[in-house]
Order: structure tokens, then sequence, then C-alpha cells
């Protein structure tokens, strides 16, 4: 089991990791949409929340030496079902053609008050 850290996404916000490399799998913590070159959430919109947390998430990917296109599961968390559209269009267009199996509900309330949270998991 290894433990996946890089500085070009949010450090965890309690005792948990980025990510661990186990298994032949990369398990992913939710990335939610922290800018990490300022250590805050500057995106206001659905669309720049969730641009932001796959960007957060890849690049915990790519330190574990995968990627987006090896993601195989998701799980999605949004604070207003309303949002669900304008996710699911940045979300096609980030993933492309990878289309990985997926989870999506609403939750009453994010770390930071956020309006997105994404964890995933991949193939190494």
């Amino acid at each position: 089991m290894n433990i996946i850290s890089t500085e070009n996404a949010p450090k965890a916000l309690g005792p948990y990791s980025q990510a661990i490399k186990a298994g032949g799998f990369v398990w992913c913590s939710g990335q939610i949409p922290i800018d990490p070159a300022v250590n805050a959430v500057t995106a206001t919109t659905i669309e720049a929340q969730t641009r932001q947390a796959i960007t957060n998430l890849r690049n915990v990917l790519e330190a574990a030496g995968s990627g987006l296109d090896k993601v195989v599961k998701t799980t999605v968390f949004i604070s207003d079902m309303n949002n669900f559209a304008a996710l699911n269009a940045v979300y096609a267009e980030l993933f492309g053609d990878t289309k990985p199996a997926r989870s999506c509900v609403e939750v009453a309330r994010l770390p930071k008050d956020v309006m997105v949270e994404i964890e995933a998991v991949a193939a190494e």
C-alpha cells in the first residue's frame, strides 16, 4: 500500500490521504474545488467548481501514475440536484470518451460549503 500526495491538489482537510495505491488500483479521496495555488475555494459556479474538483482529481491520479482515462468508478456528491445538468456537461467534457461507472447523490452539506465533491477509483 502506497500513500499518494501531491502539491498540485489541496492538502487533506483531516486525517486521510489524497489517495492510496493498492491492489493495482488508485483509491482517491473526495476532491473539492479548492484551488491549491491559493489554498481556497475561488470558483463560484457549479461549472467552475466541477472543473476545479476534477482538475484536482486528475492531479492526484497523475501523481499516482494513473489518469482520468483509467478511472473505473466515481462518486459525485452534489449540494443541489438542480445543478445536475450543468455538472454533467463539465464532467462529460473533462472525462471525454472515458465513461466510468458513477453514483451521484445530493447531500445536505459539503466541506467548506462547496457545491460538489468527487471521489474516484482508477486502475494504476
